[in-house]
């Protein structure tokens, strides 16, 4: 039978599906989409734009930095860190045009996946995304419970580690208002300490330190602006510049899936993500690319502790400078914001891991079970799940199962880089599918699509082969440092094409013109339409709340006049 486009704007009685439902097939479909109980959009605007600027900076940034800053020099560094925020902008903006369009709940890029490309796509990234984001929750606690031990104590690490965990556990347990708070005045938390650290860097290199020493430049001549790395001259330099990019993704990984995996809970999310995708640009700038400036300034690549193995902030760079400056106390401040972010960013990451789970279970791909919700609306059969992950934490507790750990570690150093190359082959599917029916009415555009798109697959694609290329360099093969270097890639690979397998008879890849564009709009459309008619009630009522500079102009002005 010919079909036709179907088109988000008119009628679709003549116009036919992918695989139309109809009779008693079509009714028991509705009726347990309605018997299933749903989560609640507790997410509000301020949450969600706070989310976005800090939800996931957790230890890379402010520790992890400092090993790229030793191998590769400030320099080299402060290059690498440009190049990757353009391309992370790019990536924010292809992942933002999918997930604006239907922001329906369980939404998630493996979700999209599923919907705008193929089953095993949505399939395979979901539990990319379900076991990575869990892993990192026991990394972020391991961080965290290590960083403390920079103050001396005597307390076993087994107790810092239950409490970080308990902590994050229950965080995610209660009603998702309280995960967005929660999360809303942590990330404001590390702006803060980011900004004020950006302001030592600069009044340090301007000499206004207790020495009065003027550092300008000066660790950018000795030792060293681009350090080499493997072999020497331009090479090596190349090398390290190679090194820096890789290892320093892993700062920024996941940041705009968070997002997306928020806007099922959020409140008017095709209003609010791109206003958290707009934020976004300021984050990369002033986090990232001042910061990685900063730290080269003020910090110098030989630095003993970048590299000695030391706990904690003793391993930061921001902390090493502080020290050479003379500023006391300072650094056990830094210390405590390091582990709050790490408390932080282990949140998110549990959050993500559990609604990646739920969204799974929402598409058939996962057991059922994960898809019910308490009266408050929170997954909580799915948050338990993706807890045990953080259970890893313990294996640290032993020098024998602690490279066990790292095995479990590794596999999530590739599924970022893997999680941006599908993402890209969503959008590009999307947008295809998008004009092979019509639609123009997007909520989210951008003028650098689509050839930033077609710019991030490519790179991602080559980053994520070099992740591990210093095994190839001769005397340092390893057959363990390989492994840990692609075996993300191999575990994606076998849960792919195991899918595909099962699924064999269906395409690699919808035809444009089936592609489901429709199925959830109304609900979208109705609860937009809704939540307008309550703003306009509240503000003929006099209680809409005004946020932001207009707001609060008009404040000022009625007090004056």
């Amino acid at each position: 039978m010919a079909t036709t486009p179907w088109s988000p704007n008119g009628d679709n009685d003549e116009k036919t599906a992918p695989a139309p439902l109809s009779g008693a097939v079509e009714e028991e479909a509705v009726s347990s989409s309605l018997h299933r109980t749903q989560t609640n959009r507790g997410i509000k605007s301020r949450h969600s734009q706070m989310i976005a600027i800090g939800g996931t900076i957790g230890t890379g940034l402010f520790v992890g930095s400092g090993q790229a800053l030793a191998i590769a020099g400030p320099a080299t560094l402060f290059l690498a860190y440009v190049i990757i925020c353009f391309f992370v902008y790019g990536m924010m903006t292809t992942i933002m045009t999918v997930g604006t369009y239907l922001p329906l709940e369980g939404s998630s890029m493996a979700a999209y996946g599923s919907r705008y490309v193929s089953e095993s796509l949505g399939f395979a990234m979901g539990y990319l995304y379900w076991y990575s984001f869990g892993i990192i929750v026991a990394y972020e606690i391991t961080a965290a419970a290590l960083v403390i031990s920079y103050w001396p104590n005597n307390i076993h690490i087994a107790v810092w580690l239950t409490i970080m965990f308990l902590v994050i556990l229950g965080l995610n347990l209660m009603p998702v208002k309280f995960y967005a708070e929660s999360e809303f005045w942590f990330a404001s938390t590390k702006v803060f300490m980011i900004i004020g650290l950006l302001l030592l860097a600069f009044i340090l290199a301007v000499g206004g330190g207790p020495s009065g020493e003027r550092i300008g430049f000066r660790y950018w001549q000795d030792p060293g602006a681009m350090n080499e790395y493997l072999v020497t001259g331009a090479a090596g330099r190349f090398c390290g510049f190679i090194y820096a990019l890789a290892f320093s993704m892993f700062s920024f990984l996941f940041g705009p899936e968070l997002i997306i995996l928020t806007s099922g809970e959020m409140r008017s999310p095709r209003r609010n993500l791109p206003r958290a995708a707009n934020t976004f640009i300021w984050r990369l700038i002033i986090f990232y690319i001042l910061g990685s400036l900063a730290i080269g300034v003020i910090c110098r690549s030989d630095a003993p502790g970048l590299t000695s193995g030391g706990y904690g902030a003793a391993a930061s760079p921001w902390t090493i400078a502080i020290k050479d400056a003379g500023i006391h106390v300072l650094d056990s401040i830094i210390n405590a914001g390091i582990v709050l972010s790490a408390w932080s960013s282990g949140n998110s990451y549990l959050y993500m891991s559990s609604r990646s789970l739920y969204s799974m279970a929402c598409d058939g791909n996962a057991p059922k079970i994960f898809a019910r919700t308490n009266r408050w609306g929170v997954p909580v059969n799915a948050i338990l799940m993706s807890a045990l992950f953080g259970l890893l934490s313990y294996l640290n507790m032993s020098s024998s199962t602690s490279s066990v750990f790292n095995w479990f570690i590794s596999m999530t150093n590739s599924s970022g880089f893997i999680s941006w190359i599908c993402s890209c082959v969503i959008f590009l599917r999307f947008t295809k599918a998008c004009k092979a029916q019509g639609i123009t009415n997007l909520p989210f555009t951008s003028v650098f699509q689509p050839y930033a798109a077609w710019a991030c697959l490519i790179f991602f694609v080559i980053l994520c082969f070099l992740n591990g290329f210093s095994v190839f360099f001769p005397g340092h093969w390893s057959v363990e440092s390989f492994l840990t270097s692609y075996i993300g890639i191999a575990a994606f690979l076998v849960i792919y094409f195991g899918h595909r397998v099962l699924r064999w008879k269906e395409p690699w890849a919808y035809p444009s013109t089936h592609v489901d564009m429709v199925s959830g709009m109304d609900v979208i459309v109705a609860m937009e339409e809704e939540e307008a008619t309550e703003r306009e009630q509240l503000q003929a009522r006099g209680e809409l709340k005004g946020a932001g500079p207009r707001a609060w102009v008009k404040k000022v002005r009625h007090v004056l006049v």
